[in-house]
């Protein structure tokens, strides 16, 4: 599907058939239950004013799916405020200390900025129907997982099998491998947190220290996935969609995915929308974000995991159901501070 496509095609009314995947889910009995996927052309008309304070998005895909819905809504006056999803998350919570509301929704990349929001107090309930929708396992009273990634252990298919790569994150600091990690990363801390809660801080801090002696840095986690295909680490940590991405450029590449079990290591984050003021509308644009083709979009382009029941997950992903990720309420991944200390004092930071 592509970006130039699917804009056209949600923007124009009626149009919505002539995509692949509004064509197969066309059929579906959920499309109509209130279960699962639901097409742009049951959804109500967006009218009137609002404001969105959009979380960096993925190279400009989440740009288009706001522009497509602006386009099929010309009645929609929608003002987006840009920028760092944690910086975004402090801003709207400062502004309601201040007595002020400035936006009507947030559209966070990361999980624990929605947390820290919604702990806040400033989060909306969401109805029923549309929590119904979501996945078991990714459905909250207070917001919508839009996508999800998965933590993984990318590995060099020339040096690896996956057989030879621990089951286990913590037994990777006790292996012989070497490792690409991007502890500056937001996804990186987010991980960790989840190991902080799940394994405590004294593990954690040694599981640290231990990769830290032979691990090699990265700005991000696409340059770790790129170094474990050129074979400068056996081994990286890094979220689902990087090696995809790669890989769909390069089906030929030396890289491949593995997971680890019960733990943070196989983390199921998700990216997600919380309305703030009252009103339908709020409400109503977040149906869209959950409707079968902006879904279907992020899989197949972004690489992301449809958090909706009856989407077909990105190609090249196992089944969520093939993997074992730990459980944990992703808001709790909100706290980065006690998990940026523990990195700075084990000179991870």
């Amino acid at each position: 599907m592509q970006r130039r496509a699917f804009l056209h095609s949600l923007a124009a009314v009626g149009a919505l058939g002539c995509l692949p995947a509004a064509r197969a889910l066309a059929a579906s009995p959920m499309a109509n239950s209130g279960e699962g996927a639901v097409s742009v052309d049951q959804l109500p008309k967006l009218e009137g004013d609002l404001t969105l304070y959009l979380g960096r998005g993925e190279g400009g895909l989440y740009e288009n799916v706001l522009e497509a819905i602006k386009k099929r809504n010309p009645k929609l006056n929608l003002q987006i405020r840009r920028g760092v999803t944690a910086a975004l998350a402090n801003t709207i919570v400062a502004e309601a200390k201040a007595g002020v509301r400035r936006a009507d929704v947030f559209w966070a990349v990361d999980s624990g900025a929605i947390g820290l929001v919604a702990d806040a107090g400033l989060a909306r309930s969401l109805p029923s129907d549309l929590i119904a929708q979501l996945k078991p396992g990714f459905r909250y009273p207070q917001w919508a997982p839009v996508t999800g990634r998965i933590r993984t252990v990318p590995y060099n298919t020339e040096r690896l099998t996956a057989e030879q790569i621990p089951d286990s994150i913590m037994a990777l600091a006790d292996s012989n491998l070497s490792i690409g990690w991007a502890p500056a990363y937001a996804a990186f801390q987010s991980f960790v947190t989840a190991m902080r809660l799940l394994e405590g801080d004294k593990a954690t801090g040694e599981w640290l220290r231990a990769v830290n002696q032979r691990a090699k840095n990265y700005a991000g986690e696409l340059g770790v996935v790129m170094g474990v295909e050129r074979g400068e680490v056996d081994v990286g940590l890094a979220n689902h969609y990087y090696t995809l991405r790669l890989k769909s450029g390069k089906p030929d590449a030396n890289v491949d995915l593995a997971f680890t079990r019960n733990d943070a290591g196989c983390l199921v984050n998700a990216g997600g929308i919380l309305a703030l003021s009252e009103g339908d509308l709020p409400i109503n644009f977040i149906r869209y974000l959950l409707s079968r083709e902006v879904q279907s979009y992020l899989a197949s382009e972004a690489y992301e995991i449809p958090l909706v029941s009856g989407v077909k997950p990105p190609e090249g992903l196992v089944p969520l159901s093939s993997i074992s990720p730990p459980k944990v309420d992703l808001t709790q991944l909100a706290d980065l501070r006690p998990t940026l200390n523990l990195m700075r004092s084990v000179g991870v930071l």
